[in-house]
């Protein structure tokens, strides 16, 4: 005997169905340690609860928090970036939904007086196989893929986009299906898309690209009404409920937790960090920049879209102009918003901004599908066209697979514990290697306790009043040992970061004497590093030694023990320009430590050195070169 019975509509059964065919796929490409750039500081401040960079991300680091400590026995890195699989593979369901949404609604324009019928039978070919196959070719575009395989705030960035997307024009639809009402105007599709906005908002800002869009479709189908109004006001407080997340980052600064980046405790820190006050001088920096940009997004875009593709999704833009124009302004005001915005931020790290607009191109491709279909759905060769199509979603996935395939990338976390063994116990590094070493520097010590005994100072940050405070909770003996010449500084930073009048030569010279003072006030307890990037200035008076991946500061030869450091590394197929940079920085360090090996007359151990750089990089000509020169 039945005591219930459950109908799940076919849609939600196919959209499960791929959301875990792209899921099992992320799992088999995810990295199993931390990547590059903001991955290690992202997997710290969640693990711990801290603070990231502005704009914070409360609501990413909450959910990360919870993944982190999930009761798996896994490494806490590796359970943040299947997190990222997660959150990206249910934001390809939302998306699916979306576009069956969509199709729908086309199909019945295209076929006017379709009884529901009818529609049920021409949803299979004319819905459900674009609405896949869209899906797919966007789940496995080089950069949405990217951003499933490690931790980073996008991977929510796409869950929310997606799931705003679908919960927006459900509600929508359903107002232009039964009326202006007061149920349909508190229906509650309305209100979850208003709380999943306020909450896309305390993840990343770029949420504001939706609104252009998002306001023309809403006053284009409701009009400038009373109603429209009123059901603006009603939406205000569920999305401020989901805006309420911003309040994690005052309460938890309050308590001085370990990282503390912008350290917002009061209203003009907190303002600072949630308007990336730091990040402004990138953003419409000039139109040569913004040129750049733009044709970086126009090169790059078949590598996320094939040809055949980009074709598709220019039929359907046409097809959406011709058939539904709301539509169509909808989608080019969530494409020109996104590129317009992006090609004005002056970043290397760029194409993750460009996602809105790869949305809106698999959108376009969907509804291309669905007009080749229309076309050909009378044909004897329906199916084959169908068929083919189809199968040719599977294409990004083969193309992109080996650049997208982070399995067996341990490059970062090779590099760190490199950087570490180089460094004597309990000493000190100055470096700007943020991509490569800082940012992962947080997770092995915060996190899993590596090396806890180094101090790591990022050089740049000390340009940041903040990152004092953050200093003093982990090292207070540091900053009380140079509380003078820091001191001095804040006076001169404080003028540069309230836009007051301040001297250039000032707070760059006591920016300087605070760096010194770093060096020369530990000197005598605590060996003293800097990465190769930091300028000479900031050493004068002392010499560097080659140390592994860094150098250490010293006064004479004399100060000086030699140690053997072996770089331990993991090759990987996969070559970004990122793992380039990478491998050149072992190149160089390869080729210091050799040569100060020969200088001093240890030819044995300058050949290991010149070896050991040829294992990593043995296409470097300067290390043969090198190398065969010490051999003659």
């Amino acid at each position: 005997m039945k005591l219930f019975k459950i109908n799940i509509p076919f849609a939600v059964i196919l959209g499960f169905v791929v959301t875990v065919f792209v899921f099992v796929v992320y799992v088999n490409t995810l990295a199993p340690s931390v990547n590059f750039i903001d991955s290690g500081e992202l997997a710290a401040v969640a693990a711990t609860l801290g603070i990231a960079h502005p704009t914070g991300y409360p609501l990413f680091t909450l959910a990360g928090w919870l993944f982190s400590h999930l009761p798996i026995g896994l490494p806490v890195i590796y359970k943040l970036n299947l997190m990222s699989a997660v959150l990206c593979s249910v934001g390809i369901f939302f998306f699916f939904r979306f576009l069956v949404l969509l199709l729908e609604d086309l199909a019945v324009r295209e076929f006017k007086n379709i009884s529901q019928r009818q529609l049920e039978t021409l949803k299979f070919k004319l819905v459900y196989l674009p609405a896949v196959t869209a899906s797919l070719v966007l789940a496995f575009s080089q950069t949405f893929w990217s951003q499933a395989v490690s931790i980073e705030v996008y991977s929510l960035h796409i869950l929310f986009l997606s799931a705003i997307l679908y919960f927006f024009y459900k509600a929508i639809r359903n107002y232009c299906e039964e009326g202006r009402s007061i149920k349909i105007n508190t229906s509650k599709e309305w209100f979850v898309f208003a709380l999943l906005l306020g909450m896309s908002f305390t993840n990343h800002m770029t949420t504001i690209l939706l609104a252009p869009a998002l306001l023309y479709l809403f006053f284009a189908i409701n009009g400038f009404t009373k109603y429209s109004w009123r059901l603006i006001f009603i939406l205000v407080v569920p999305f401020i409920v989901g805006l309420s997340f911003y309040f994690y980052l005052p309460v938890r600064a309050s308590s001085s937790p370990f990282l503390n980046w912008g350290n917002p405790v009061d209203l003009e820190k907190i303002f600072w960090h949630l308007s990336g006050k730091q990040y402004r001088v990138w953003i419409f920096s000039s139109t040569e920049s913004a040129v750049k940009q733009f044709n970086y997004f126009v090169g790059n875009l078949l590598n996320e879209f094939n040809f055949l593709f980009l074709l598709l999704a220019l039929v359907g833009l046409w097809s959406l102009f011709r058939q539904h124009k709301q539509v169509f302004m909808f989608s080019v005001l969530l494409f020109v918003g996104c590129v317009g915005y992006s090609i004005n931020y002056d970043i290397h790290d760029i194409d993750s901004y460009f996602l809105l607009a790869y949305f809106t191109l698999a959108i376009w491709i969907a509804v291309g599908y669905n007009t080749l279909l229309i076309k050909v759905s009378e044909k004897s060769f329906y199916k084959y066209v169908a068929i083919v199509v189809w199968l040719l979603a599977f294409i990004p996935l083969i193309l992109n697979y080996k650049t997208c395939d982070e399995s067996k990338n341990y490059l970062v976390e090779d590099y760190t514990k490199n950087m570490f063994n180089s460094i004597e116990p309990n000493g000190i590094i100055i470096s700007y290697q943020w991509d490569y070493f800082v940012s992962a520097s947080y997770y092995y010590q915060f996190v899993e306790k590596y090396r806890s005994d180094v101090v790591v100072i990022d050089k740049e940050l000390l340009r940041r009043s903040w990152y004092f405070k953050q200093l003093q909770v982990k090292y207070p003996w540091l900053i009380e040992k140079s509380k003078t010449e820091i001191d001095a500084f804040l006076i001169e930073l404080y003028k540069f970061e309230h836009n007051l009048p301040y001297a250039y030569e000032l707070i760059e010279g006591r920016f300087k004497d605070v760096i010194k003072s770093f060096i020369e006030k530990n000197y005598d307890e605590r060996a003293i590093y800097v990465t190769p990037e930091i300028e000479p200035q900031y050493t004068e008076g002392f010499q560097r030694v080659p140390s592994g991946l860094c150098f250490q500061i010293i006064k004479n030869n004399a100060d000086f023990k030699e140690r053997e450091i072996e770089f331990k590394f993991r090759s990987t197929e996969k070559i970004s320009h990122q793992a380039e940079f990478l491998l050149n920085l072992y190149t160089k360090a390869s080729i210091s430590n050799g040569l100060f090996k020969a200088q001093r007359g240890d030819i044995k151990s300058a050949l290991i050195f010149f070896d050991q750089g040829l294992k990593i990089n043995p296409s470097s000509r300067e290390l043969i070169l090198y190398r065969n020169n010490l051999l003659r």
